[in-house]
């Protein structure tokens, strides 16, 4: 087995392998001054099963074009199996034709991948479970739920509700209410454009009680808007939001850090905190390495990993 990395965020790959107590593979990206993209692997890989992980960040096509380099070169020096690990899987909002002559560009992602040779792929947390069928080959939808789940079950959560931002993360928030015996709040948003949303209605009770507010991604902070609903209706105390993936656009950092209302943000690792983020102190990042290790270490065992372990 050979745990490998791409340059986009290698140190969740060091984590994991410290946790199988793997060292991560030799391999070099090199970006050329035209833009072109060069990888080279730098050992032996043939009949190996290979896990490569790619955690796509800005810019977001470059981390897609280096991942699609890639396989093709575990391919030419016959791996056995590539296993694609991406975190954070990109264009996952854009899964479905909303108005007539759009691209279903996650359609085109999967297809790129799958076509390029990889084996198998993993992602967590992913906007829309539906999008695994758009593989033919096996794909393993994990979340980071337990995770969050234990995280939040070290605090202080007297008087607290989950809140669901729109119908569609019910579900998502479902899991969390269950897991942590709290009660469920679900808003029903209605999206104005790529970037707006407003608030239509909120079903359940959040009269005294703190808000925390999950989502699968949080980018431009449009979810932050929502919480002067739970305020109108009688929520107390500090918010707590509780996030997947971190994208955090530079105008997420400004409205969390200037909105007294959120008193902390939690999120894992499957994208790399860049610049305020990083000096943003009401943003808790946990690590989701070892979940990744543990998936990875039962796939190559040939080990079930539905148990606890795959909630999409």
């Amino acid at each position: 087995m050979h745990i490998f990395s791409g340059s986009c965020f290698p140190e969740l790959a060091n984590e994991i392998g410290q946790f199988l107590d793997i060292p991560i593979g030799n391999a070099i990206t090199t970006f050329l001054p035209d833009s072109e993209i060069h990888v080279m692997l730098n050992e032996v890989v043939r009949e190996h099963d290979i896990y490569f992980i790619q955690s796509m960040v800005r810019p977001i096509n470059d981390s897609i074009m280096e991942l699609l380099l890639y396989l093709d070169a575990f391919r030419r020096a016959s791996a056995n199996k590539i296993n694609v690990i991406i975190p954070y899987f990109p264009y996952a909002r854009q899964e479905r034709m909303s108005k007539g002559r759009e691209a279903i560009s996650a359609r085109v992602i999967a297809d790129l991948i799958e076509r390029q040779g990889a084996s198998r792929v993993i992602f967590i947390d992913i906007h829309n479970p539906a999008i695994q069928g758009f593989f033919n080959i096996p794909v393993d939808p994990i979340s980071a739920i337990p995770v969050l789940c234990e995280h939040l079950k070290k605090q202080d959560l007297t008087n607290a509700a989950i809140v669901s931002p729109d119908v569609g993360r019910a579900s998502l928030a479902g899991k969390y209410a269950e897991r942590l015996n709290l009660p469920l709040v679900v808003m029903h948003k209605r999206r104005e454009n790529f970037s707006e949303t407003r608030v239509t209605n909120l079903v359940g009770d959040i009269e005294g009680m703190r808000p925390i507010l999950i989502d699968d991604m949080i980018a431009g902070g449009s979810v932050l808007k929502q919480l002067n609903v739970l305020y109108e209706n009688g929520a107390k105390e500090n918010a707590w939001l509780s996030i997947t993936h971190p994208i955090l656009l530079p105008s997420a950092i400004e409205k969390i850090n200037n909105n007294p209302k959120i008193e902390k943000v939690i999120v894992t690792n499957t994208l790399p905190l860049i610049n305020s983020a990083l000096t943003c102190k009401k943003i808790e990042q946990i690590s989701i390495a070892p979940l990744l290790a543990e998936i990875i270490r039962r796939i190559y065992k040939g080990e079930s990993i539905s148990n606890q372990l795959v909630l999409s």
